[in-house]
């Protein structure tokens, strides 16, 4: 595409102009931004009845609504001149036809052709489909579903498809109802005429509405293009010599009556010979002729494969509608005065289910004109309604004169319905007079702005296809209510709608959809209303039964249905169909849209907060489903099979969407869990959400906010949560970057009386010692609380059995076993080389220290994570695992694969019983970020007795390769690769600095490795063996390259040797590259730096104090050399210390609140001799972490350092 074609569509504005627009831009933005913040705390509690009131004070919102007067003024003092001077020069220009009547006729010239003009609509592009039977979008999946897409630009229509180089032919833009699918068929033809679009590709455009298309019979193919041109520019011939520069739009293709592939029995031969319309259609679309040429579509339905003979390989495009600045936009550009704007958007912005609706640009210009025409009235605004039905009955009720227009309204209901039976939008004078249509009627319905008159073909049409669709169901409901024929009346007006619609469509469309909500109470009282007549309740019971039984009663409610019952909004109609939601599903014969599945867990993919309001709305009746989980595209997918409903979303999830979904969970009383994990959360967002949690209302018990990019800030708002009285039970917050400051704020809110939390998810690595300590406080203080920190995709297993007994392997039996065995609950803060699962940490077994091999017993089905190994197993069971780590070089120096293959991570030998682990996580140390690296050149090497196989693995991650179903023997993860490419291979590397324990001159050893811990250990038992002790500093932030060289150097005068260090991988068996820094006597501090050889700039850095020393004293005593490494002082020594420590009392006071509570200190102090009180203090260190065994050595080092010095020299 050329810089041409990338230019914006927007008119050339004079500077002035443009300033003055951006200022008042600004000030409407400002304006509307307090009411978003705070809309959510206007709302009072909801009451139920047998109507659902969806929206919890809706009354208040709108009563205690005012306007800013103040604002006026000063948007007054600002705009009053030059605002006249802009209405008389930012008039838009008309970009239709010459004579044809705007769209929407307004009284403003400023909002004349309003929605012929706006641009910015979101634009989904699904992934590129093979067939017309793909183009299907279906409801429910038994898992994540495969299809996806991207946002694009109006400029990227006709760009390259994934896999497929050039643009696309056809184009196909489908859409809901009034979302805007004509007009951006029509920015496409007037920007390629401005040139700022396609010139490069198109020498000619032509834009042809199918409605008016249908009601020719016959045309010629050059007629057929003169008609599509607005003034004759070329001749015919001149035009078809170049067939690949065409582009036809055809917009609503699937409104006329046509079936252009049954009916293509002929083939337009020829340019000059005439064929009846839907024939040259079909020629065209079936490359009959002009197979070069290029198509857009429009189409409100999904199924186009109906009208059209051959797709090939379509570019199908969704148009979503508003985000959430355009609506404000929108309004700016509707309203002639700024101050009416901000008055309207104010109000609306309030009112988050209003917000929502707006989406959809037609119904946005529905809510504009009903705010307008109560302006016009001098009334004050209040505009309570909460679907589009009821916004349809209040613009009735706002611009028809008065009760007499009863009779004529019911004519024009009359030939909506006609209309939509014969699929005709275009109706002749004479079809008004066979309706009954009065001449002043007629007048009066085009001034009101229900018809307009085409005046290029002298016949009328409803302002917008969904009036006419609002219209039609009027007439259902008004012919049914006449009782002449019973339930055949019934029969008749529902196989009219699927005649029309089929069945499989039936609630896709927006007549069906106003026919849910004007059978709702308040819709059949408004009607009332307007015909002067009786509207039984039976009625509607009768009417909506007929349409429900095709609807497969055995599925769960499609998408579409859903959107129906959102209209109806009635609770007994809610709760008896999604009731179906639960159980075994089963297709209907006819229905492509659902398939088999016996789980669960149900994914429903939704696009538009529309979709999310309307399904969030209706789970509420669905009593079965306690969890809720919002996957966005690209994210990890949890192996679930609690009663849960998983809403996928492709596209941006806005601030919009977060105000709706947490407003409905308002209401939503029978969810238990929610899970947001890994969707990027704004601090508005955390505010709604926190408004929600807070409602006494609320029962959700479970959250879970996995990487949802939190801060220290947004803690203020998660720790009010957990002061008041909430239900929340379980919070995950891990990999988010809380700090220091932000924990402590947690802890604030963890003391608080009416807090409930019992287990709290959190990284801990990044935390310092007293924000540890201040965790582990809190934990001995409340006995109910556990603390953990490990990453882990949500495992659930089924906790009760039919008799609601507990069963297998669930938390509370497995905490219920650990009690009655007598032992003590593990201490939530463990080791590095804990396994942690969803009930804590998990110790880890010594099984050959020589071997490396150890074992650790899961005690139930979940996901197990080890910091020191980065191992991630996830088990379906109780199941014992023994992993020993090993070498690279025993294997794969047998095999030539060490040429054409680089080691990324360690090699284990896992073994577990058959079945019982799901999937493994198996870490690698190359860096994915920087996207260098193609994952597709991952592999895993299993090493077997016949040999070695290489297994892709089932997707690669940042820092793992993941295999599902995993058979085991010495795995690890390779990467293919040139070896003249290696060092153009990125890395995440770690610094490992020693520090010598009795050396009286400080000598520090420092080496630079990959990130894999099997080296690790090696090291730290190499470094072990002559009494060094590691001292933990933060690794290298970038990627570093492996084979490259780095400079070692010092803040003062140190001896380094040697001064430059390579990066390279050695197997754990070699000896690694390390400098030594010879420091003497350290009274100062010392920074440390790596800088890289080529260009000296700066990788790592590290201030060395004093202190530093001091603190790795208390962490690890000396040991022999043949002395377990991983064992603390206190377990090394536990035999001398029971018999030598005479003075405990001191000892249990310097422990006191910080790894002793009250209990354990009084227990403690309970036993009658200095041996039995040791005793009973090493039975609780059991489950003490490495941070609680350091403090202990350092209390122990302050009230015994004899004893310490004498037992640290043996």
């Amino acid at each position: 595409m050329s810089g041409r074609d990338k230019k914006p569509l927007v008119s050339c504005l004079e500077p002035q102009k443009r300033i003055l627009k951006h200022q008042e831009h600004k000030l409407l933005r400002e304006a509307v931004s307090e009411s978003f913040i705070t809309m959510e705390k206007s709302q009072s509690r909801q009451k139920y009845n047998t109507k659902v009131p969806q929206h919890e004070g809706q009354k208040h919102l709108d009563t205690t609504y005012k306007t800013r007067t103040h604002m006026k003024v000063e948007l007054n003092k600002h705009t009053g001149k030059q605002k006249k001077h802009l209405k008389l020069t930012s008039c838009t220009k008309i970009y239709m036809k010459k004579g044809k009547k705007t769209l929407y006729p307004t009284q403003s010239l400023k909002r004349e052709n309003l929605f012929q003009n706006f641009t910015n609509l979101l634009l989904f592009q699904k992934l590129c489909t093979r067939g017309s039977e793909n183009l299907v979008r279906k409801s429910w999946h038994p898992c994540v579903p495969e299809e996806g897409g991207h946002m694009i630009e109006i400029q990227d229509l006709f760009g390259p498809n994934i896999g497929i180089q050039k643009g696309p032919q056809l184009v196909i833009i489908e859409g809901a109802a009034g979302v805007g699918k004509s007009v951006l068929a029509m920015q496409v033809r007037r920007a390629w005429k401005e040139g700022q679009l396609y010139r490069d590709r198109f020498q000619h455009v032509f834009f042809f509405s199918c409605r008016e298309l249908a009601q020719g019979k016959q045309l010629s193919l050059a007629e057929l293009i003169a008609q599509g041109q607005e003034v004759p520019i070329s001749p015919i011939i001149q035009i078809l010599s170049h067939p690949e520069k065409l582009l036809f739009i055809l917009d609503g293709i699937d409104e006329p009556a046509w079936f252009l592939e049954e009916q293509n029995t002929e083939l337009c031969l020829h340019w000059s010979q005439v064929q009846p319309v839907h024939t040259l259609l079909g020629s065209l679309l079936g490359k009959s002729i002009l197979p070069e040429a290029s198509f857009l579509l429009t189409a409100r339905t999904t199924d186009i494969q109906n009208f059209i003979p051959s797709l090939g390989h379509p570019c199908q495009i969704e148009v979503l509608g508003f985000i959430e600045f355009e609506r404000v936009e929108y309004f700016y550009t509707y309203f002639a005065s700024l101050s009416d704007a901000i008055t309207a958007f104010e109000l609306v912005g309030s009112n988050p289910v209003l917000l929502t609706l707006c989406e959809v640009p037609w119904v946005c210009w529905l809510v504009c004109t009903c705010l307008k025409k109560q302006t016009d009235q001098g009334g004050d605004l209040l505009l309570t309604s909460q679907t589009t039905t009821a916004l349809c009955l209040k613009y009735l009720s706002l611009i028809i004169p008065g009760k007499h227009m009863g009779t004529q309204l019911r004519a024009l209901c009359s030939l909506a319905a006609q209309g939509i039976c014969q699929r005709r939008t275009l109706f002749s004078e004479s079809d008004l007079r066979n309706q009954g249509f009065a001449e002043d009627a007629i007048v009066t319905f085009l001034e009101i702005g229900v018809l307009q008159k085409q005046t290029s073909t002298l016949r009328y049409s409803f302002v917008h296809l969904c009036f006419q669709e609002f219209f039609a169901a009027i007439s259902y409901i008004l012919e049914d209510s006449e009782e002449k024929h019973g339930d055949m009346e019934d029969d008749r007006i529902v196989e009219t709608l699927v005649e029309r619609y089929g069945s499989q469509n039936l609630f896709e469309t927006p007549t069906v959809r106003f026919l849910f909500g004007l059978l709702s109470k308040e819709g059949l009282k408004e009607m009332e209303k307007f015909f002067s007549c009786s509207l039984p309740g039976k009625t509607k019971l009768k009417l909506l039964r007929h349409i429900l039984a095709k609807s497969q009663p055995y599925q769960p409610p499609c998408l579409g249905l859903l959107h129906c019952l959102y209209e109806n909004q009635e609770k007994e109609l809610l709760t008896h169909v999604m009731h179906d939601l639960q159980g075994t599903i089963v297709p209907g014969p006819n229905d492509i849209a659902h398939t088999v599945f016996q789980t669960k867990e149900k994914h429903l993919v939704i696009q538009t907060d529309m979709e999310l309001m309307v399904v969030t709305f209706c789970i509420q009746f669905c009593c079965h489903v306690r969890s809720l989980q919002l996957k966005r595209k690209g994210q990890h997918e949890h192996k679930l099979t609690a009663p849960r409903v998983v809403l996928c979303r492709w596209t941006p999830i806005t601030d919009a969407s977060w105000k709706i979904l947490f407003y409905n969970l308002k209401f939503t009383r029978n969810l238990e869990e929610l899970d947001l994990s890994g969707n990027p959360l704004s601090y508005s967002a955390v505010q709604s959400l926190c408004t929600t949690l807070s409602l006494p209302d609320c029962q959700l018990k479970t959250l879970w906010l996995v990487e949802c990019g939190l801060t220290t800030t947004y803690c203020s708002l998660l720790a009010s949560v957990l002061s008041v009285n909430s239900s929340l039970t379980e919070l995950d917050l891990q990999l988010n970057d809380l700090g220091d400051d932000g924990v402590r704020l947690l802890c604030d809110g963890l003391r608080n009386p009416a807090c409930n939390l019992s287990i709290l998810w959190l990284d801990q690595a990044s935390l310092s010692d007293q924000v540890i300590t201040e965790l582990r406080t809190l934990e001995a203080r409340n006995p109910k609380l556990l603390i953990s920190s490990t990453w882990k995709p949500h495992v659930m297993v089924p906790t009760k059995n039919m008799d609601k007994e507990e069963v297998g392997d669930s938390p509370t039996s497995f905490k219920k076993k650990t009690q009655e065995s007598g032992d003590k609950p593990l201490e939530s803060l463990g080791t590095e080389d804990d396994f942690w699962g969803p009930m804590g940490p998990v110790a880890t077994e010594v099984v050959d220290r020589e071997r490396n091999m150890y074992r650790v017993q899961l005690p139930m089905a979940g996901s197990y994570h080890c910091p020191s190994t980065g191992l991630h197993i996830v088990v379906t069971r109780a199941v014992t695992i023994e992993i020993e780590f090993c070498a690279w070089s025993q294997y794969l120096n047998k095999t030539p694969l060490q040429h054409s293959h680089m080691v990324v991570g360690p090699l284990f030998d896992i073994k577990a019983e058959q079945g019982a682990v799901t999937a493994v996580y198996l870490p690698h140390f190359v860096a994915l970020q920087d996207g260098m690296v193609d994952s597709s050149l991952f592999h895993v090497a299993h090493f077997q007795e016949y040999g070695m196989v290489l297994e892709s693995p089932a997707r690669v991650e940042r820092h793992y390769a993941v295999l599902e179903s995993p058979s085991f023997s010495p795995i690890g993860v390779l990467l293919r690769m040139f070896p003249a490419v290696r060092q153009l291979i990125p890395i995440t590397s770690i610094t490992l600095i020693y520090y010598h324990l009795y050396l009286k001159d400080v000598t520090f050893h420092l080496y630079l490795v990959p990130n894999d811990c099997t080296i690790r250990k090696a090291i730290d038992d190499e470094e072990m063996k002559f009494q060094f002790v590691r001292i933990n500093k933060p690794p290298p932030v970038d990627a570093l390259y492996v084979g490259s060289r780095y400079i070692v150097s010092g803040s003062k005068k140190v001896e380094i040797m040697p001064k430059e260090l390579e990066l390279c991988y050695r197997s754990p068996e070699e000896s690694q590259l390390f400098s030594e820094i010879y420091i003497g006597h350290m009274d100062s501090e010392i920074m440390l730096q790596i800088r890289d050889k080529r260009h000296m700039n700066l990788v790592w850095e590290a201030l060395l104090k004093p202190g530093d020393i001091r603190q790795a004293l208390f962490k690890v005593s000396p040991a022999p050399k043949d002395a377990p490494s991983l064992l603390h002082f206190m377990d090394q020594h536990r035999e001398q210390l029971v018999a030598r420590v005479t003075s405990v009392d001191p000892l249990l006071d310097k422990l006191h609140n910080l790894v002793l509570s009250e209990d354990s200190y009084e227990a403690v102090r309970a036993e009658t001799t200095n041996q039995d009180k040791m005793r009973k203090l090493f039975s609780f260190s059991r489950s003490w972490s490495q941070a609680c065994k350091d403090q202990f050595y350092q209390a122990l080092k302050e009230t015994h350092p004899h004893l310490v010095m004498d037992l640290s020299e043996e």
